[in-house]
């Protein structure tokens, strides 16, 4: 099991890398100290030529003498794949550091999507279903930041990449046979656009979940928010070692304006009641008591014409299904309960009438709304029937 710790040693697998068709990806990392995940281990592994397994190598990034250069080079060549497994972590993890995204990507999670693999399936049970093998998950949880790494963490981890040769082999052909590359294409768009990977302090109050729609309650989450985010990525903690979301709740309620206020706090944490963080609370309220009203964030609302017509939306939901069966793909890839109910109230900038999605299930979810269609029961399936 050979670790890379020098540039030098990096550069001469990515460099090998470049002449494969793809290369498999995977890390571990830590998150629970720190706001940004720190990254302890990468694993690489080559596809093997006939009989003969390919290389699987350990890269450490925790080594003193280690670029990133050469892996990031190989990100940005076009004519080797880069597949992953549920990526979005990875992809964070390397945007963070490097502002690169790898490409072309495949993540094997969303094409086990397509190819009817069920929802979120897990690296487990593609292992099992597609490598025909099992996986040794006592090393699942470890502090993948202590060294040295024990022959069964390094077993562990190298089994993330080696296993996905063939997962990877195995989906990309059947996305090719059943012409459904471009499904994936458009699914993975997502993961490739930084907006995804950045949150901008302004915007999160967005996700602290509220029960009022006061605009006057709202300034005063958005102005908390917007310091806790602030602070928390300027001193790389996690949010929630700032101040959790009760704290900020109860703060938007009882709007201290002092240090004495701010000591009647019953959820707040006790490093929080001074310093600099009892200074940004503080002056966090003090910006939302002086905001204008008419800059007041506000919920979206629903458009209140748009009523779901329940009947429609149940037939949607069987409509679903039967596309879904027949395709072969995950019911919620196509359509959340959401899109239905939106769908239903007669809504059509909703992304299951986009792109491939229409073509499963989208035209005939137009045809059905507008009376075209009929659902028939012929034995056990669900069929379309032209009126």
């Amino acid at each position: 099991m050979e670790t890379l710790t020098t540039t030098e040693e990096l550069a001469a697998f990515c460099e090998r890398a470049a002449r494969a068709p793809y290369v498999t990806i995977d890390t571990e990392f830590l998150r629970e100290r720190t706001y940004y995940a720190k990254l302890c281990l990468v694993q690489l592994a080559l596809p093997g030529d006939g009989d003969t397994e390919g290389p699987a190598v350990l890269v450490d990034p925790l080594a003193d003498d280690l670029s990133w250069a050469p892996l990031y080079e190989l990100f940005r060549n076009e004519s080797v794949v880069k597949v992953f497994h549920a990526a979005r972590q990875d992809l964070e993890i390397f945007f963070t550091e490097g502002s690169v995204f790898p490409e072309p990507l495949f993540d094997t999670q969303v094409a086990a999507m397509v190819c009817g693999f069920g929802e979120q399936v897990g690296y487990e049970t593609l292992v099992r279903k597609i490598a025909k093998t099992s996986l040794d998950k006592t090393s699942r949880f470890t502090d993948w930041s202590r060294r040295p790494l024990s022959d069964a963490q390094k077993s562990y981890a190298l089994a993330d990449v080696t296993h996905l040769r063939a997962i990877y082999e195995y989906l990309a052909a059947d996305l090719e046979r059943t012409g459904r590359a471009k499904w994936l294409r458009e699914e993975l768009g997502v993961l490739t656009d930084p907006e995804t990977y950045i949150v901008h302090p302004s915007e999160a109050w967005k996700r602290v979940k509220t029960r009022t729609n006061s605009g006057k309650f709202l300034v005063v989450v958005q102005e908390l928010a917007r310091f806790r985010e602030g602070y928390a990525q300027s001193r790389n903690i996690p949010r929630n070692r700032v101040f959790k979301d009760d704290a900020l709740l109860e703060l938007a309620s009882t709007k201290p304006q002092n240090l004495n206020d701010l000591s009647r706090s019953r959820l707040l944490l006790r490093e929080a009641r001074r310093g600099e963080i009892a200074e940004g609370i503080i002056e966090a309220v003090k910006t939302a008591l002086e905001a204008d009203p008419k800059d007041y964030p506000k919920v979206p609302k629903i458009d209140a014409k748009l009523q779901v017509n329940p009947a429609l939306a149940d037939l949607l939901r069987v409509l679903l299904k039967a596309k879904s069966e027949k395709a072969g793909v995950a019911q919620k890839l196509i359509a959340t309960s959401a899109d239905l109910d939106a769908i239903a109230a007669g809504r059509r900038d909703v992304a299951a009438l986009r792109g491939w999605r229409e073509e499963v299930f989208g035209n005939d979810a137009l045809r059905l709304c507008a009376g075209e269609i009929a659902l028939a029961a012929r034995g056990s399936s669900v069929e379309v029937v032209p009126l």
